[in-house]
């Protein structure tokens, strides 16, 4: 055995890890593995030292180490042995072929079911352009401003209470300055019991969808509509109904012969601007959506992604601030407002039902970022947010006329879109002749990013959107001389098709 271990156990001196755990670790994978056998007589530390030449204090401590965790046991004047107690596990000496074919660090020995629907590729964009689904340019954000903030947090007096736990709803700081913002922005009629704090939309969706609605429910989605959502009230069991869509929004007409054939628990909606198509839901839906919710009591799900970001002089205001009976639960974040890095959204509704979306969070995440939340809360009090945000709707309304210019003067023949009200991305019909697939792919060559028009879920998920030749140009996120670059690439490949 003395001849065997000389081949099985070797020590790199130059290895950051310490030379007793890499001792250590050979050790105890020559136990797991069924080559030391339980009850096996280990070398003395002095001899494992000569053959290892390391001090002998190296192999007392890697002994030590193995002795504390129960891997070997020590008896007075006879030696260190592998601990009796462990399982027998046969030698992997005898069946090669079986060691190899086990990889546990690429495939679980256990059976798991695989769910279809969260089967989607994470988007990570890594361009140079890019007409994106519709994100801010962070290169506009009040970074500087922020950075300050949050060092004033870290280095605040009592670090006590500013850096240890809070309340499960978000900091109160920062749902006090979000209640009075969403007021004065929104009319709306909120107080900080109604707002709980979330790491953006998608975290407010996950907490409605587990806590308020159970299998087999009916949720009314729009065609075309959000991925996200639908993933979600999948994941949540719900039956996913189709609502189409048209240049007003949803048709809510649609929506109340569904509620007249079957009862419907929840509506998601994207009032302001609606996802995909940025159109605004006209203010006649708005009134009848609000009263049938009351008539039939379903949830309302008002996603305000980018309710910030209109260009005309008088938005539309959000479904929750004409609620006359608790039924809407709106959502929105800064992720257009600074950058998605920063993870901090709100979830607005009746203050029964935050409270108990607050103890569902609390076994999922605890408690957000408290000192990202309190910086954020300084920058809305400092009026920071306000005033980039003014800043940011005169910029992005700039490009948004330029890439609606160039789409006109560059891609006429081949595209058609409405100038979008508001948002950050224009909605784009290509000509039905053309492959978005190969465009998008014939312009990553280009270092240019661009949606394919495909959902990227499997077929057979038919709450999902089909491929179709209508895609999201986001424009908010590149300057000029980015979107004529960009169109330039896609007007050179359109002739190259």
């Amino acid at each position: 055995m003395v001849q065997v271990l000389s081949t099985l156990l070797h020590v790199e001196k130059g290895s950051k890890q310490p030379v007793y755990l890499q001792i250590a670790n050979q050790l105890m994978a020559l136990i797991r593995n069924g080559t030391l056998q339980t009850g096996y007589r280990l070398l003395s530390t002095r001899q494992l030292a000569t053959l290892l030449k390391v001090h002998r204090r190296t192999v007392v401590q890697a002994y030590d180490e193995l002795l504390a965790q129960g891997w070997l046991e020590s008896h007075t004047g006879n030696g260190t042995f592998v601990a009796k107690h462990l399982p027998e596990i046969q030698s992997a000496k005898k069946d090669m072929h079986a060691e190899k074919a086990i990889m546990p660090a690429s495939k679980a020995g256990f059976h798991f079911k695989q769910a279809p629907h969260l089967d989607r590729a994470v988007l990570r964009n890594s361009t140079r352009l890019h007409l994106d689904d519709g994100f801010p340019d962070p290169r506009l954000a009040p970074l500087e401003d922020l950075s300050r903030a949050y060092r004033s947090q870290l280095l605040g007096a009592n670090p006590y209470a500013r850096l240890g736990y809070g309340d499960t709803k978000g900091a109160s700081w920062l749902r006090e300055e979000l209640s009075a913002y969403l007021n004065e922005t929104r009319g709306m009629k909120t107080s900080p019991d109604n707002i709980l704090i979330v790491r953006g939309v998608i975290m407010g969706l996950y907490l409605v969808s587990t806590a308020l609605l159970e299998p087999g429910d009916n949720v009314v989605v729009s065609a075309p509509g959000w991925f996200g959502a639908n993933m979600n009230f999948t994941q949540a069991g719900a039956n996913v109904l189709r609502l189409p869509a048209d240049e007003h929004g949803i048709d809510v007409a649609a929506l109340e012969q569904m509620c007249q054939k079957q009862k419907i628990r929840l509506v998601y909606v994207t009032s302001h601007h609606h996802y995909p198509t940025t159109v605004a839901l006209r203010a006649d839906r708005r009134l009848n959506l609000l009263k049938l919710a009351e008539q039939y009591g379903f949830i309302i799900f008002e996603d305000d992604y980018d309710c910030d970001f209109h260009y005309l002089s008088k938005p539309l205001m959000p479904l929750a601030g004409a609620d006359p009976a608790g039924m809407v639960m709106y959502c929105g974040s800064f992720t257009k407002t600074i950058s998605p890095a920063f993870r901090i959204g709100y979830l607005v509704g009746p203050a029964d039902v935050i409270s108990h979306l607050a103890k569902l969070r609390r076994i999922i995440d605890r408690q957000g970022d408290q000192m990202l939340e309190n910086a954020i809360a300084e920058l809305l009090h400092t009026g920071v947010i306000q005033r980039h945000l003014r800043k940011s709707v005169r910029i992005y309304k700039q490009r948004r006329d330029l890439f609606c210019d160039l789409l006109r003067s560059q891609l006429g023949d081949h595209v058609t879109f409405q100038v979008p009200d508001g948002g950050m991305a224009v909605w784009t019909q290509f000509d039905p002749n053309i492959n978005l697939v190969k465009l998008a792919e014939k312009a990553l060559q280009k270092d240019l990013y661009m949606s394919s028009g495909t959902s990227g879920i499997p077929a057979g998920n038919a709450y999902d959107e089909p491929p179709g030749s209508a895609i999201r140009l986001g424009f908010a996120s590149s300057n000029a001389q980015e979107l004529e670059e960009s169109v330039e690439i896609i007007r050179n490949l359109l002739g190259n098709l």
